[in-house]
């Protein structure tokens, strides 16, 4: 079985990570095929990609594989037309859910989870900005596709102004200079606000937990980990990427729950899966897709209620190399799951 990695990169070199899915497709008895979108020549049928052999990446021509990883979103407009023809050929592993906004919309349209999620409205005016901050005092202004934490701003209203903070930043503006800030953040992206959840350590320091979800063997949903993220320098944004830190979940609950750690473990482990199978559900119902993997983003407040902050289809790999190797597996092991279910489909057509 010929495993498919298609990443935005010419090649491999000095990528670790393919080098680890490599090995980790060899164990499950497949092999991968490294390649970029500009690799695949559709007149052959072939792609001009790359297989690790005897200690190192060796450059092949190769049919195409039996299913393949798409690693990445492209952005440039040649990577992402052969990607799509390339779907229409071979099933791919992930699909996406969309921006914050769609997520949003369709689990409140499907209401089994929208208790959990925080209140989202798409802004388009530095109007609409003020009204949702007349609705609520504290907010967060952030972009509505990912973006690993940046330009994420926490805004509270004070009097008649509004204090403003970025990362370890903070200003005060009137209303006037609060206008013209959200007008020029909304000519470079588009913005969603949410109202702020108070999510505190015992000392006061602001988290959240990444509930890291996949499908692996027999494309079951599983739960390879969770880990809190823990702001530094003062601000409100947790993502690692952003400064924010980690640390072992046992211990955190510990320290933040103590007798009831192992209770609200199990709550959001539960709810984490539960989750997955329900947007994997709408995917399906809406698009056709099913999904392999999710990012989940969740606070909770003083009464210990779970809100959903955000879900992402392309979570990253966690920042523990052990769990990272358990993640890749997966992977590999819901690749090959689908390239089973497939042949056993079509031996059953057969019959």
């Amino acid at each position: 079985m010929l495993i498919g990695y298609m990443h935005y990169r010419k090649s491999p070199a000095g990528l670790n990570r393919a080098y680890a899915f490599a090995a980790a497709a060899k164990a499950e008895g497949a092999e991968l095929l490294y390649f970029s979108p500009g690799a695949v020549d559709f007149e052959k049928g072939t792609i001009n990609g790359y297989q690790y052999a005897d200690g190192k990446w060796e450059n092949t021509v190769s049919p195409y594989p039996d299913v393949i990883y798409n690693t990445n979103s492209f952005s440039r407009d040649k990577q992402m037309d052969a990607a799509e023809r390339l779907s229409q050929k071979v099933p791919f592993t992930s699909y996406s859910i969309g921006s914050k906004v769609t997520v949003y919309r369709n689990l409140t349209r499907y209401k089994k989870y929208a208790d959990y999620l925080v209140p989202s409205e798409q802004i388009s005016s530095a109007e609409q900005f003020f009204v949702f901050l007349e609705q609520y005092p504290e907010i967060v202004f952030k972009p509505s596709w990912g973006n690993k934490g940046m330009d994420v701003y926490y805004v509270k209203k004070e009097g008649g102004a509004l204090r403003v903070r970025y990362g370890a930043e903070e200003a005060r503006y009137d209303t006037a200079q609060a206008a013209e800030f959200v007008r020029s953040r909304l000519e470079q992206d588009d913005y969603i606000v949410q109202p702020y959840i108070n999510c505190r350590t015992k000392t006061g320091v602001p988290y959240d937990f990444r509930l890291h979800v996949q499908k692996g063997h027999a494309g079951k949903w599983v739960n390879p980990i969770i880990y809190p993220r823990i702001s530094s320098n003062g601000s409100i944004v947790c993502n690692i990427g952003q400064g924010g830190y980690t640390s072992d979940l046992t211990g955190f609950l510990q320290r933040e729950f103590g007798a009831q750690h192992y209770d609200i473990r199990k709550y959001i482990e539960l709810f984490s899966l539960q989750l997955a199978a329900h947007m994997d559900d709408i995917q399906q119902e809406l698009y056709g897709e099913e999904l392999n993997e999710l990012g989940i983003d969740i606070g909770l407040d003083e009464a210990q209620r779970i809100f959903v902050y955000e879900v992402n289809w392309r979570p990253g790999h966690p920042p523990f190399t052990n769990i990272n190797l358990s993640v890749i597996q997966n992977t590999i092991r819901y690749a090959m799951h689908l390239v089973r279910r497939a042949e056993g489909r079509d031996r059953n057509s057969e019959v």
